[in-house]
C-alpha cells in the first residue's frame, strides 16, 4: 500500500491530461496505443485525433481504402502498423461483428496488439488488472527494483509482470497503469532528478550507484545501408506539369507507399556511375538519347535497421513519354499530396 500511496500523490500532482485519458471506448484506447508506438506524445497527439475525426469508430475504419489510411498516417513511420490498424478493423468488422474485444485474449488476436497494447486496452478500457510494460516502466521498476535483465525480452516481461502483478491496485488497474507509465516517463527519466523522487529512500540503483545504467538493454544490430537513387520526370499536359510514381510492394519497408521510379544499389554509386544508369535508363524506356539531370544532395533517412542513402535525379521531357515504365503511373504534380509517401520523399518535395 505504501507504494501505491506514494506513486498516487505524485500522479495527483504531475499526471498528464491526455485525449484519450479517462475514457472506456477501446477503439479510441487501442488507436491511442498503436499510434504512440515509437511515437513521441507531442506528435502522436495530432494524428489521434485526425485519426479519430476522419474514423469516429471502428467500422469507419474498416470502411476506408488502405491508401486512405496510409495517407493519413503519413509521416509517422513504421507504416507496418497503420496496414496492421487497417486489418484489424476490418477483422473486428467482420470477425467480431463490428464489437471491440473485451478481454485480453480476445484483444491479443488483434493484428498488431502484443502484450503491451492488449495490456493497455483491457485496462484502460475494460479495468481488467494487466499491468502495462513499456519503456518507460522497465525504466522505473528496473531501478526500484535493482533488476538488471536485459529488457525488451520475454523473460524480462514475464519477471516484470509477475512483480507488478503482486502491486497492482486491482481496483482501479487503470489509474494503476497511467501513474505508472507517466512517473516513468516524467520523474524517473533517463537522467532523472532522484533529489526530489517519492521512492528515493527505496531505490536500489541509487543506492548502489546504477542509475545511470539500469534498465540493461540488449544489443542492437547495426542498421545496413542501402543506396536508393529516385528518377524525378517532369513534363507538362495542357499546360499542368506531371510526374511518374509507382507504389512501393512486397514485404519491404514502406510497402503501399508511393515514390519516384527507383533504382536500389549494393553500394554508392560515384556521380559517373549515377549519371550511366540514368542514360541507359531513359534509353531503355524513353528511347531518348540524351537527357540532362540534376542531382540532389544526399537525403539520410535513418530507420530502426536500415540507413537510407537517397538521391534524386530531375529531370525535363520535352512530352509525355510514348512508352512507361511497368507499374509507374502518371500524375500531376499538384496530386502527389493526395497520396501517401515516405517522410523521405516528403522531405524532398519539401526542399524544392
Amino acid at each position: 500500500m505504501v507504494f501505491l500511496q506514494k506513486l498516487y500523490t505524485w500522479y495527483d500532482d504531475f499526471g498528464r491530461t491526455l485525449p484519450w485519458r479517462g475514457i472506456d471506448d477501446p477503439y479510441r484506447i487501442w488507436l491511442s496505443e498503436i499510434i504512440l508506438q515509437q511515437t513521441r506524445i507531442e506528435q502522436g497527439r495530432d494524428y489521434y485525433l485526425r485519426f479519430v475525426e476522419a474514423f469516429p469508430t471502428v467500422n469507419d475504419l474498416a470502411a476506408a481504402s488502405e491508401e486512405q489510411v496510409l495517407r493519413l498516417w503519413q509521416g509517422l513511420g513504421y507504416y507496418s502498423r497503420a496496414r496492421n490498424l487497417h486489418a484489424a478493423a476490418i477483422y473486428i468488422k467482420d470477425e467480431c461483428g463490428g464489437v471491440f474485444p473485451s478481454t485480453y485474449e480476445g484483444i491479443l488476436k488483434l493484428k498488431g496488439v502484443g502484450r503491451y497494447t492488449a495490456a493497455a486496452i483491457a485496462s484502460f478500457a475494460y479495468r481488467l488488472p494487466h499491468p502495462v510494460i513499456d519503456g518507460n516502466v522497465y525504466r522505473f521498476i528496473s531501478r526500484l527494483n535493482g533488476i538488471a535483465t536485459p529488457i525488451a525480452t520475454d523473460a524480462a516481461y514475464n519477471e516484470f509482470e509477475a512483480l507488478l502483478l503482486k502491486r497492482m491496485d486491482w481496483q482501479r488497474p487503470d489509474r494503476f497503469n497511467a501513474a505508472l507509465m507517466d512517473f516513468g516517463s516524467l520523474q524517473c527519466k533517463p537522467q532523472p532528478d532522484c533529489g526530489v523522487c517519492p521512492f528515493s529512500d527505496e531505490c536500489v540503483a541509487l543506492r548502489t550507484g546504477r542509475v545511470d545504467v539500469l534498465p540493461v538493454k540488449a544489443k542492437k544490430a547495426k542498421p545496413k545501408d542501402r543506396w536508393f537513387y529516385y528518377f524525378v520526370f517532369r513534363w507538362k499536359e495542357d499546360g499542368i506539369e506531371h510526374t511518374l510514381v509507382e507504389q512501393r510492394e512486397g514485404k519491404d519497408i514502406w510497402r503501399g507507399l508511393y515514390q519516384f521510379p527507383l533504382l536500389e544499389t549494393e553500394q554508392e554509386l560515384s556521380d559517373k556511375e549515377l549519371t550511366n544508369s540514368a542514360t541507359f535508363f531513359v534509353k531503355d524506356f524513353f528511347h531518348l538519347t540524351s537527357l540532362t539531370f540534376h542531382l540532389s544532395p544526399v537525403f539520410l533517412h535513418q530507420l530502426t535497421h536500415r540507413t537510407i542513402h537517397a538521391r534524386f535525379l530531375k529531370a525535363e521531357l520535352p512530352s509525355r513519354p510514348p512508352l512507361l515504365p511497368e507499374k509507374t503511373t502518371p500524375i500531376a504534380v499538384g496530386e502527389i499530396k493526395n497520396i501517401p509517401v515516405s517522410r523521405l520523399i516528403d522531405r524532398y518535395l519539401q526542399s524544392l
